[in-house]
């Protein structure tokens, strides 16, 4: 068992995967999955609450039922005082559940079909609370005595470890199973035990507010030597590889930054998203950046660093380019020309709805796929206009919606939002946990854009360059000083 690190290769699989895996490892198994787990659930509540002395169990009807019957008869067997809600009638629940509850009750469990208020009263908050509710399985909103039991540990003083998923999240999305009504109920983990492989929703929406610390329990699973493979890896951390000595401005890429519509069309000057992206684009080391600002005027406060230039005027073949930020309506005329000349491509924001609009336009951007390199960069919303679906359907999947966008358009995709996802074709998609609610503020995404195109440029294939990018956009953010305010200006600044 472990905790949740960045600096390690992390399996990740959706609640199909993990009931197709179960089998193959209970074959290699001598002890039943189920007690094994129980086991692994017991062993953390010691190590996160050392001194508990009352341990309460919200047991569901399935599978996640019987791993805390299991837990709760180690517990108990180990000096605990232990009091288990059983949330399921005579004889419910798949018999490896009904074994379970047969052996707490011989070892002398305390088991009822309630909550006991009175005795949850007296919990302390070295006690602690295990949320054996639903689990992997957790599809629809929550039955009153669900509820009762998560009102009861969101009230009580003790912390709570859930078993697979805290109750109330949808382990494939992270989204609530309630919708997002205001009068939600969820448990909020402090703890959370992944059983086999993390769940996609533990790092996704709510999911990373929901799930306070994660530990993997694997059972045996072992990416290669079982035939079901995650769906996604935990994205790795951004290595920060110096520059070599001998290396002059044109090993590390030439930049340019395509965007910032001025004042005239609609009465919004957006140069400044193109003037974030550039900036990004600089400080993360790129060899020489060039801004061509689609208002057609040279813009005093750019960086003096940075260079302009008319569209007219860049050499598209030789460039890494940036394309979107700011761009407005005015993006609309130059796009064809980008998608068909750029020797590399990093297309964000107004780019991205100009080619939603146009099917002309998505013909071009597929087409690029088979000679040039390109790296897509959807906000939820932009993604929905991708797909022609809704940006409830993109959430409600986001590691699908972003495989779909990188196979229909055959590039690699950056999803953003909380858990970024990275996808491209032919690769296993990878789930970013860094980064942090700071980063909800306009202008961020440009900075991202731009730090794309300075990786692209320093040499890596595109889906390497999304992965390093995203993961050190959102490292610089959960950096960020104690009480300092985080603007999209000061990150650009301090990417190295």
């Amino acid at each position: 068992m472990q905790p949740l690190s960045r600096s390690h290769a992390w399996p990740i699989m959706g609640p199909a995967q993990v009931q197709q895996l179960e089998p193959a490892l209970q074959a290699l198994s001598p002890t039943p999955l189920m007690q094994s787990a129980g086991l692994a659930c017991a062993r953390l509540a010691l190590a996160v609450a050392p001194h508990a002395q009352r341990v309460w169990v919200a047991a569901g009807p399935g599978n996640n039922g019987g791993d805390g019957l299991e837990a709760a008869l180690h517990l108990h067997q180990w000096g605990k005082e232990v009091v288990v809600s059983l949330m399921a009638l005579p004889g419910q629940g798949p018999a490896d559940a009904q074994a379970a509850l047969q052996r707490a009750q011989q070892a002398g469990v305390r088991i009822q079909p309630d909550v006991p208020k009175e005795w949850l009263q007296q919990m302390a908050a070295e006690d602690l609370c295990i949320d054996a509710l639903l689990g992997i399985g957790a599809t629809r909103p929550l039955g009153a005595d669900l509820q009762a039991c998560v009102l009861a540990m969101q009230k009580g003083a003790a912390p709570v470890l859930a078993i697979d998923v805290p109750t109330g999240l949808n382990p494939q999305s992270g989204q609530w199973l309630s919708g997002d009504s205001a009068d939600n109920l969820a448990v909020q983990a402090t703890h959370t035990l992944s059983l086999i492989a993390v769940q996609p929703g533990l790092l996704m929406a709510h999911g990373r507010d929901a799930s306070g610390q994660i530990w993997l329990e694997n059972l045996g699973y072992q990416a290669s030597q079982h035939r079901v493979p995650p769906l996604a890896w935990l994205n790795a951390p951004y290595p920060g590889t110096p520059k070599r000595h001998a290396s002059h401005k044109g090993s590390h890429g030439d930049v340019a930054v395509i965007g910032g519509e001025g004042m005239a069309p609609h009465g919004m000057d957006m140069r400044g998203a193109a003037i974030l992206a550039a900036t990004a684009a600089l400080h993360a080391g790129a060899g020489r950046v060039i801004l061509s600002l689609l208002s057609g005027h040279a813009c005093d406060s750019a960086p003096p660093d940075v260079m302009q230039r008319e569209f007219k005027r860049l050499e598209l073949e030789k460039l890494h380019v940036v394309c979107g930020c700011g761009g407005g309506t005015a993006v609309e005329a130059v796009l064809p020309e980008v998608l068909q000349r750029s020797a590399c491509l990093v297309l964000d924001a107004d780019g991205l709805n100009a080619v939603a609009r146009d099917s002309v336009l998505q013909n071009a951007l597929h087409q690029r796929g088979s000679r040039q390199s390109t790296v897509i960069t959807p906000h939820p919303l932009e993604a929905a206009r991708l797909l022609g679906c809704s940006t409830q359907q993109v959430q409600s999947d986001r590691l699908k919606a972003a495989q779909e966008m990188a196979e229909r358009f055959q590039c690699s995709v950056v999803l953003k939002g909380s858990g970024t996802v990275i996808a491209a074709p032919g690769q296993t998609p990878r789930i970013n946990i860094t980064g942090n609610g700071r980063l909800a503020i306009g202008g961020t995404g440009d900075v991202l854009a731009g730090l794309v195109g300075a990786r692209l440029a320093q040499g890596p294939n595109p889906f390497e360059a999304a992965c390093a990018a995203v993961a050190q956009h959102g490292q610089v953010a959960d950096d960020w000083p104690t009480g300092g305010t985080l603007t999209a200006s000061r990150l650009a600044r301090r990417l190295a």
